[in-house]
């Protein structure tokens, strides 16, 4: 990660941390605030883009945990129609085989 990257997210992280509003101007005056140089504008733009709308404190409690509740919701419809899957598996497999370069006269070395 670079300097810049690295020195966006540090800042996003204490804007967060204060509750106030994510936003480009506010990145820059940070970053300039704690002496770090050569920061591209665009690297604090794109972050603020990035967390437009979002609740930073809840991205970070919720890291790892993604989906949980999909699966759960899948599950009987997984039941209902998992021969119906297994065979479309089965089939998408023969047609791999089919279409091998070995079949068609093709080698690596031809």
């Amino acid at each position: 990660m670079s300097a810049a990257e690295l020195a966006s997210s540090y800042a996003a992280l204490i804007l967060a941390d204060d509750g106030v509003e994510i936003t480009a101007d506010k990145l820059q005056t940070l970053i300039k605030a704690a002496g770090v140089q050569d920061i591209e504008p665009i690297w604090t733009s794109l972050f603020a883009k990035a967390l437009e709308g979002k609740d930073v404190k809840d991205l970070l409690l919720n890291v790892g945990t993604g989906g949980g509740a999909a699966p759960a919701a899948g599950g009987a419809a997984a039941a209902a129609g998992g021969a119906a899957a297994a065979e479309e598996k089965v089939e998408e497999k023969e047609e791999e085989k089919e279409e091998s370069d070995d079949d068609m006269g093709f080698g690596l070395f031809d």
